[in-house]
């Protein structure tokens, strides 16, 4: 195995095994595992594996693999007050947050097993929510408050 195959796999099973809410936190786990790296080299790591940070209850923000279930991640309850409204037109549905909600809220919607979506776009304060052609819009709505329990607020 060469060397950023097995960091890579090293940063995997950290992130998976552990609550890491910083670089510099994986940067001291890899150092124990006995892998010396920079955090540029670690950022373009994180990059190119689609690790994204999700808010977490009890840790503030972690880092989360791609596909990573719900049921893997215990997103902070408080999370869905920073919806602000969800609209739909066609096929789409636009989520509004609260600046900088974006993303975080986008992550765990695309691991949500919802066969009516397809994924979504996030940016600062919007999240496109891109639903199948045929998408059933109740279901969207259910499969979202799941994750999000306050968004009936909103809505």
């Amino acid at each position: 195995m060469n060397q950023k195959t097995q960091r890579l796999a090293t940063i995997r099973k950290i992130i998976r095994s552990e609550l890491v809410g910083s670089q510099e936190e994986l940067i001291t786990r890899l150092a124990e595992c006995g892998i010396e790296i920079t955090q540029s080299t670690l950022s373009r790591d994180l990059k190119f594996m689609n690790v994204a940070k999700v808010p977490h209850k009890n840790k503030g923000y972690i880092y989360v693999l791609p596909n990573t279930t719900q049921h893997d991640v215990n997103v902070s309850s408080n999370i869905s007050d920073n919806i602000t409204s969800l609209t739909f037109s066609g096929n789409l549905g636009v989520l509004k947050t609260k600046a900088g909600y974006a993303s975080a809220i986008s992550v765990p919607i695309d691991n949500l097993d919802c066969p009516n979506i397809l994924g979504t776009i996030a940016g600062d304060n919007t999240v496109l929510i891109i639903l199948r052609e045929d998408a059933n819009r109740g279901q969207v709505i259910e499969s979202l408050m799941r994750i999000f329990p306050m968004l009936g607020n909103v809505i």
